[in-house]
């Protein structure tokens, strides 16, 4: 069992702007922030975004990236829109993913600092 996930960032206020407007979105909030890191969740910690302990740039994983459940289209609209207006940039506009599933629809969006990230809901609506 995965107990939460962190990711990468060079500029800790952009990165936390970001993340702050789109996880609250996915029933997410702020448990915890510093100069280095923020720290979200729903009860228990989820995901951090953070400046890397050994002190190098932050780079991204290439091949990986971080999806959360959705309870309906809406919400990955929302997820997507947010991540749009808040820095992030598109890594596959809202829609169905009829690769995976027929009644998967996910939308795939980049942090400031280009971690990939995605909502996805097998919800009809």
């Amino acid at each position: 069992m995965i107990h939460h996930v962190s990711v990468g960032t060079n500029d800790i206020a952009k990165g936390r702007a970001f993340y702050d407007a789109v996880l609250p979105i996915l029933g997410m909030a702020l448990m915890k922030a510093d100069d280095t890191a923020g720290h979200y969740g729903s009860g228990h910690l989820v995901i951090s975004v953070q400046r890397p302990i050994d002190g190098a740039p932050a780079t991204v994983g290439n091949g990986s990236h971080i999806a959360f459940d959705a309870e309906d289209r809406a919400m990955v609209d929302a997820f997507y829109a947010a991540a749009m207006a808040n820095g992030g940039s598109s890594d596959g506009a809202p829609g169905i993913r009829a690769e995976y599933d027929d009644h998967y629809y996910g939308a795939f969006v980049r942090d400031p600092d280009g971690n990939k990230i995605e909502a996805l809901t097998f919800a009809s609506k």
